[in-house]
């Protein structure tokens, strides 16, 4: 059993060890190549010269032509007791049982975008979650005193965990377009002749195109500067405390 229990401490020591290594490579190495990547492709993309006109997509609903009523031979309308507040009286829009044209398709620029910029979120996802651990595993054991390091050591952790969490908040925004989308475009096909509607669409898809260029430039920031954070603090971080005696010598 004692041996066992080795040897499961040996293979953890062994994945610690992968991970520090790992990520010293990605701070050295990675994090300058990802930045430089993701500056050749803010600028492959055109987002600052491409008109916004461009994402535009029609939503293959037609406007249905109006219905002309005939009311020379009807008779008088019966009268009927006025009821306060009555249901009948509001617009209800038309029914919509299936779409004449089939479906309406999602923005294909749009989605050809986010399969771009997805995988960038979750590499960067991953990379904080690595720092983080790393991090994590650089931390000495709690003694009195000497914490200058261990202190450099917190402030580093909370902001790669900072990055972590609004890594995952991007791809909510991304699930929150295409649900606002969805109730929108069934407002166009209940309400087919008011055009608002299919003008909010427009904007919509407009704003998430702007809402990517964002996230781009968010991502590549994030990793502009955390390994700025890292690489000025690499000693400490790796050595929060010997570091620091040495110093006072």
């Amino acid at each position: 059993m004692e041996s066992e229990n080795t040897k499961f401490i040996f293979q953890v020591q062994e994945y610690k060890d992968s991970l520090k290594t790992k990520a010293e490579q990605l701070i050295i190495k990675g994090f300058p190549e990802k930045i430089v990547k993701l500056n050749e492709i803010l600028e492959t993309l055109g987002f600052h010269n491409r008109d916004l006109k461009d994402v535009h997509q029609d939503l293959n609903i037609p406007i249905p032509e109006p219905i002309l009523l005939n009311h020379s031979n009807d008779g008088p309308n019966p009268k009927r007791p006025r009821v306060e507040n009555s249901l009948d009286d509001v617009p209800t829009g038309t029914k919509v049982m299936i779409l004449p044209n089939g479906p309406v398709p999602c923005n294909k620029q749009l989605c050809d975008l986010l399969h771009i910029v997805k995988p960038h979120i979750r590499q960067l996802l991953e990379d904080s979650n690595l720092l983080k651990m790393w991090i994590s595993f650089m931390i000495p054991k709690i003694e009195d005193g000497n914490n200058f390091g261990v202190s450099i050591q917190e402030d580093t952790l909370a902001e790669v965990q900072a990055v972590e969490s609004e890594s995952g908040s991007f791809f909510d925004q991304i699930s929150r377009y295409f649900i606002s989308r969805a109730k929108i475009v069934s407002k166009v096909a209940k309400y087919p002749h008011i055009t608002d509607y299919r003008r909010a669409v427009q904007e919509l898809d407009e704003k998430e195109y702007i809402s990517l260029w964002l996230i781009m430039c968010e991502i590549r920031n994030r990793y502009c500067s955390l390994h700025d954070l890292v690489i000025k603090n690499l000693e400490k971080i790796k050595k929060p405390r010997s570091s620091n005696a040495e110093s006072l010598y």
